[in-house]
């Protein structure tokens, strides 16, 4: 086997391998299957819970893995089986939720493979939509619960991921070196108005480490392909980091090569390149 041939490809879903209507284009599908005809292992990678993932992966043949919630679970699709999990401390949960409490901020909880929110804010969303956030995918993927910190704390043993999202940017600013100095929590965001909050070790380049070693990938034979801050350890991880053109600069710092953006097939194009 060759040690710099391309063996496995991890990709991000939004801003990535998305369009900005949420497909998949077919350029993008058939490039999927020339690569796995070839024996290459076709990994999503993304902060998506389970259950928010986009239908249409599971019409496309051959995926084995899906990576979610930033790399707290991996699902084996042939069997729906978790074969990784790395997931928050509860007494961090519990640390978390107490900072959060009081503040008028958005806050999403990740827990088996489902992204809970608050039915107050869900029910304002609903009925006079955000000014910062997709209302169909907030309301087609999040499912209300009373008392969101109330319901975090209940279940702080199995929390995959928490989610702050913030309407002004300077209160994000201003929370970020709050939870930055938390010891045992991963920072990261995946668009300009969040932050999401995973275990002390829960990253995507962690979860494919896992995958990698059970496959038998040397970084070497990785591809990544990312466009924000929680997909740069991975990018970092791979032999051949891929940022999309609509990336910010800062993430195509961290690239080996940029390629188009996620409107104009940058994945496929990617694909194409390193791997058919």
């Amino acid at each position: 086997m060759n040690d710099r041939e391309i063996k496995m490809v991890a990709l991000d879903l939004d801003g990535t391998t998305l369009r900005d209507n949420h497909e998949i284009s077919p350029r993008t599908v058939a490039a999927f299957k020339s690569a796995m005809d070839k024996g290459v292992h076709i990994v999503v990678s993304t902060g998506r819970v389970f259950s928010a993932l986009p239908k249409q992966l599971f019409t496309i043949e051959g995926l084995e893995y899906v990576v979610t919630s930033n790399g707290a679970q991996i699902t084996e699709l042939a069997t729906m089986n978790k074969i990784y999990e790395n997931y928050l401390d509860p007494e961090d949960v519990v640390t978390i939720a107490e900072i959060l409490c009081g503040k008028d901020y958005s806050i999403e909880v990740f827990l088996d493979g489902t992204a809970y929110i608050d039915e107050e804010e869900f029910n304002e969303v609903r009925d006079h939509g955000s000014t910062y956030r997709d209302v169909n995918y907030i309301l087609t993927t999040r499912h209300p619960v009373p008392h969101i910190l109330d319901f975090l704390v209940a279940n702080k043993d199995r929390v995959e991921n928490i989610n702050v999202n913030f309407e002004f940017i300077e209160e994000k600013q201003k929370m970020w070196p709050v939870f930055g100095a938390l010891d045992n929590v991963t920072l990261t965001s995946s668009f300009v108005h969040n932050f999401e909050l995973g275990g002390a070790t829960t990253s995507k380049a962690d979860a494919l480490k896992y995958l990698m070693d059970r496959l038998g990938v040397t970084k070497h034979q990785l591809m990544a392909c990312g466009d924000s801050p929680n997909d740069g350890r991975m990018i970092d991880l791979a032999g051949i980091g891929v940022v999309m053109g609509n990336a910010s600069e800062q993430m195509k710092e961290k690239a080996d090569y940029i390629t188009d953006s996620n409107n104009e097939d940058g994945v496929a194009k990617a694909i194409e390149k390193f791997v058919l």
